[in-house]
């Protein structure tokens, strides 16, 4: 049966639908040893040979799903092309096509989930499901409430105002700055890193430590576990819900999520 590309990779677990297209138009997917750039493109997994890099698109015997921590150092990506060290490399003896969902930046470290089930990472990365990711910020100075109720309102990036957000200070630190936790539900690059700056409180330090209803304070940075099954059916709760922005916010797009 003829299928669109996106989807044939999607349901191999090789990328989401959107991933899937940067795939195609770099050239990095072939159809029975024909490079193929076009979108809308069908073939036949059952009779056609389809490569992503050169490797042949088979169904996952199973499904995976990953939590890692990751450390800072590292990019959330299957290759990089300056040759730094990627998340993949963490997941020693996993033989599996795995790649992430989201991104986080090379310096910030925490959770981020793993896995080759493409329609979970579509629905995860989506705007209209708003899944929640909670972020720890060591940030400079000393923010007032103030700072705070900006924070929770919303800050304008790119002449949008980012969706209203919980904002709490963390135990405060001694001396010049103080941990801030952010829980936001879009994802727009380096979002809150720029949300601190916005405010006069650039970020120092900046970690992940909850995606949905994922939370693991004992996973140390650079380690990775299985999901549970109880905990794969909460995250497919979590990336099912449709959230509505609130009145006068904006919902912005996910793709090439970094924090």
């Amino acid at each position: 049966m003829q299928l669109r590309l996106q989807k044939i990779l999607s349901q191999a677990g090789v990328a989401s639908r959107r991933a899937a297209e940067t795939l195609i138009a770099s050239g990095r997917v072939s159809v029975s040893g024909v490079t193929v750039r076009e979108m809308g493109t069908k073939a036949d997994p059952a009779r056609d040979d389809i490569r992503v890099d050169g490797r042949r698109v088979r169904g996952p015997e199973r499904h995976r799903y990953i939590l890692l921590n990751k450390p800072a150092g590292y990019v959330t990506t299957r290759s990089d092309p300056q040759r730094r060290p990627t998340v993949i490399d963490l997941l020693r003896g996993v033989r599996e096509y795995l790649y992430p969902v989201g991104r986080l930046d090379y310096d910030t470290e925490g959770l981020l989930l793993v896995t080759n089930d493409g329609e979970l990472a579509a629905r995860l990365t989506h705007p209209r499901h708003g899944v929640e990711r909670a972020y720890e910020a060591r940030v400079a100075g000393v923010p007032d409430e103030d700072d705070l109720q900006r924070l929770r309102r919303g800050i304008p990036l790119d002449g949008r105002r980012t969706l209203p957000a919980e904002v709490a200070l963390v135990i405060p630190r001694r001396g010049a700055e103080r941990v801030l936790r952010v829980t936001i539900r879009e994802g727009r690059t380096r979002q809150v890193r720029r949300m601190c700056e916005a405010v006069g409180h650039p970020v120092r330090a900046l970690r992940r430590v909850r995606i949905g209803p994922l939370e693991d304070r004992a996973l140390a940075p650079g380690k990775w576990r299985e999901l549970t099954p109880a905990e794969v059916r909460r995250l497919r709760t979590a990336a099912t819900r449709v959230t509505r922005p609130a009145a006068g916010a904006e919902a912005a797009g996910s793709r090439g999520t970094r924090r």
